[in-house]
């Protein structure tokens, strides 16, 4: 079975590009190869990792749905051959991305979907790695289930860690089978404050980490850079590195 590792937490708080400094790590620690999975409508995983996609499991979907499968071919197999064909090769590891879902506000099939083709891709994988949307939909639809770790992105807000507990309290409501829950504190100018912590430790939460305030990413971002290529002297890159240390066996 692979270790997998998902990523939640608000909106804004670069749980994509930490998502892509773990598959850095994971690479560069030759831990291949990897899945690397965009569950967010919103895709943008590719971007933070330079790459380019082809398709997605949710035009994949849309295409079977329309009628667009070739005279002579069962739509099982159509499926079977769209989904393979919207896997990305990298150097070390492949992106699967979800894509839009089939309609207004409907995520179900395309979440259904994205299950399935896991399940019949992740013995290929010793490691998984999930981006997930912002928020708690994903949970809720059960996307972000059977993760040996979960990795809960804060920034240093009230609103942010607020978000945090939420996601962690949801996870062990539904028992969807997450190993272990960290919080993680993103684009930090400093050291947790004594409420920060307070908060936290109410929740029986773990803060595996900080990852200080850096404008190298915020460079690399606002000139549509990959951050999968921050120089190695990068302080958060190297913050990011002692925490994944802590939650992957070298």
């Amino acid at each position: 079975m692979p270790y997998s590792i998902a990523l939640a937490g608000k909106g804004g708080t670069g749980k994509t590009t930490l998502a892509g400094m773990l598959i850095r790590y994971l690479v560069e620690n030759n831990k291949i190869p990897i899945l690397a999975v965009d569950a967010d409508c919103n895709a943008n995983l590719n971007e933070v990792l330079g790459l380019k996609i082809g398709d997605t499991l949710g035009n994949a979907r849309e295409d079977m749905k329309k009628g667009d499968v070739p005279s002579g071919m069962t739509k099982d197999i159509f499926m079977e051959m769209k989904l393979e064909q919207a896997v990305v090769e990298a150097d070390g590891f492949d992106l699967i991305v979800m894509g839009q879902p089939e309609g207004a506000g409907c995520y179900c099939a395309a979440n259904t979907l994205l299950t399935q083709f896991l399940e019949r891709l992740q013995d290929n994988y010793p490691y998984i790695v999930m981006d997930n949307e912002a928020g708690m939909e994903h949970i809720s639809r059960l996307t972000t289930k059977n993760v040996d770790t979960l990795l809960i992105v804060s920034d240093p807000s009230r609103r942010g860690l607020q978000a945090a507990v939420r996601i962690d309290e949801l996870a062990r409501c539904l028992n969807i089978g997450v190993g272990k829950s960290y919080v993680v504190i993103n684009m930090a100018k400093e050291s947790p404050s004594e409420k920060a912590m307070e908060m936290i430790n109410a929740a029986n939460l773990e803060l595996i980490g900080t990852i200080p305030e850096d404008d190298i990413i915020y460079a690399f971002d606002f000139e549509g850079r990959p951050t999968f290529d921050i120089p190695e002297d990068c302080k958060s890159l190297q913050a990011a590195f002692e925490i994944f240390d802590k939650i992957v066996a070298i």
